[in-house]
């Protein structure tokens, strides 16, 4: 399986051909809105930066690979009284699980850990303001202990909403060996891919 990240919370899962995007956005500060094309999309909730479809091709008929389990949880820390709620979603396929937490705003209980769990790949928001911050990202990663991890949702450089935390925030709060910066955006998974924090740089050359 391939993880492509294409800025802000928005990925690309490809598996045996069929390509399955997750949360795709626009208006996002340094990063153009996403134009793509994919077998089916997934969105974690409702609003502009994770649900833009205006520029998404959605092809038809090919079987899907992925099984998917959702856990309903919330855009805050307050039961959804701030932001609402918010999906998170599990993908399986090729016996890779990957888990997009989309803007997950605060920990999770015993029940939501289980149904998420194994993970293979965490797609982890760090950014603070709307999500996680660095260290209650760190916190739910420990909790879902993922072999792999591929923070998203935070600023970086001219990139990314200013009143994010840096990806750096939350780097400085793993263990260095675990650290690795990756020149593009593309990630292989498999059973051999060692485990680490990968940091992606976002895919946008091939959008106007």
């Amino acid at each position: 399986m391939t993880i492509t990240w294409l800025g802000h919370s928005c990925f690309l899962l490809n598996s045996g051909g069929f390509r399955l995007l997750l949360d795709p956005y626009h208006c996002v500060r340094g990063l153009p809105d996403v134009a793509a094309e994919a077998d089916a999309v997934c969105c974690s909730h409702d609003h502009f930066d994770h649900a833009y479809l205006d520029r998404i091709t959605c092809t038809a008929g090919k079987p899907s690979p992925f099984t998917v389990e959702e856990v309903q949880t919330f855009h805050d820390d307050q039961g959804g009284k701030l932001r609402g709620e918010n999906t998170v979603r599990r993908f399986t396929a090729e016996g890779i699980s990957v888990v997009h937490l989309g803007d997950l705003g605060h920990q999770l209980n015993s029940e939501q850990i289980a149904a998420l769990t194994p993970c293979d790949a965490l797609l982890l928001p760090v950014g603070g303001t709307y999500t996680l911050d660095p260290a209650g990202a760190r916190a739910v990663m420990e909790a879902l202990g993922p072999r792999i991890v591929i923070p998203m949702h935070y600023r970086r450089g001219s990139w990314g909403f200013t009143e994010l935390a840096e990806v750096e925030d939350f780097l400085s709060l793993c263990p260095g060996e675990m650290l690795r910066t990756h020149p593009g955006s593309t990630l292989t998974v498999d059973s051999s891919t060692p485990p680490q924090i990968a940091v992606l740089s976002p895919e946008i050359d091939n959008r106007s």
